[in-house]
């Protein structure tokens, strides 16, 4: 059975250029409940741990000098099989490749400022969802 919630992380290239209310309103139109969300800053360190997957990978000090540049809004989606759902909302990495209106068609710079995060199985919901977010913090 496909989980109930995924983590999205809107970015800080599409809170930068003021999109985060828009961003919002599409995932709430989508049908998915907010469970929780704050606005937020990741560190360095705290970036590095997040995207720690990709550590080996040559991309990986620009994307840790891309998510810390400025706040992020990270929240916690339910709605049934969110993982996949989610997905298919904010489109493919690459905003050329995304379907049009998708929220990466929408709102993305580029394939490296893509405006959004988005978990990619259900394991890593629940990860990234208890990375952010304290028990405390959840509806």
């Amino acid at each position: 059975m496909a989980g109930k919630i995924t983590l999205t992380m809107l970015k800080p290239d599409a809170v930068a250029d003021g999109h985060t209310g828009k961003i919002i309103n599409h995932i709430i139109e989508a049908g998915f409940k907010i469970q929780a969300m704050k606005l937020t800053r990741l560190s360095k360190e705290k970036a590095e741990e997040f995207y720690a997957i990709h550590k080996e990978r040559s991309f990986f000090g620009e994307l840790i000098t891309f998510m810390t540049e400025g706040p992020i809004v990270a929240a916690i989606l339910e709605k049934d099989n969110a993982v996949e759902d989610f997905r298919k909302l904010i489109g493919a990495t690459d905003p050329k490749k995304a379907e049009e209106g998708t929220i990466r068609r929408l709102y993305a710079q580029g394939i490296e400022r893509n405006a959004m995060h988005g978990s990619d199985s259900d394991e890593n919901a629940e990860i990234e969802a208890k990375f952010h977010f304290s028990g405390l913090e959840r509806f």
